[in-house]
């Protein structure tokens, strides 16, 4: 895989799910089996926040060559997303998450291991 897949595939992801977070995050949660308070719901619009922040970050640094910066990078959104999977487990396994819930944990893992084969690099 190429180091500019990865972040455009991370770039789509992010589009996708920013406006639902910012705008919509109370009924997002719902398909997922979570009811979200007041204090909630600022929070994932904040995470909405976050997601533009890392849309952008993606799809503006997709060219970057081999170096300490795309490291960086990946380094960044390895841990990002590998830390996004645990704590989405964390919530499925003490039932606060349908299946649905994981099924975000899911694209969490992916974009970790997508990372991690930069951090990783096989010899």
């Amino acid at each position: 895989m190429k180091f500019k897949t990865i972040m455009v595939i991370k770039a789509i992801v992010c589009l996708a799910f920013f406006p639902i977070m910012l705008f919509i995050p109370e009924q997002f949660f719902t398909l997922g089996g979570v009811t979200l308070g007041i204090g909630a719901a600022y929070l994932a619009r904040l995470y909405g926040a976050t997601l533009v922040g890392n849309m952008l970050l993606c799809w503006f640094g997709r060219n970057v060559e081999k170096g300490p910066v795309r490291q960086a990078i990946a380094l960044d959104f390895f841990f990002y997303d590998l830390i996004g999977f645990i704590a989405v487990l964390i919530y499925y396994f003490n039932g606060t998450f349908n299946l649905l819930g994981l099924s975000v944990g899911f694209i969490y893992l992916l974009l970790a291991v997508g990372f991690g084969i930069f951090l990783f690099p096989r010899k």
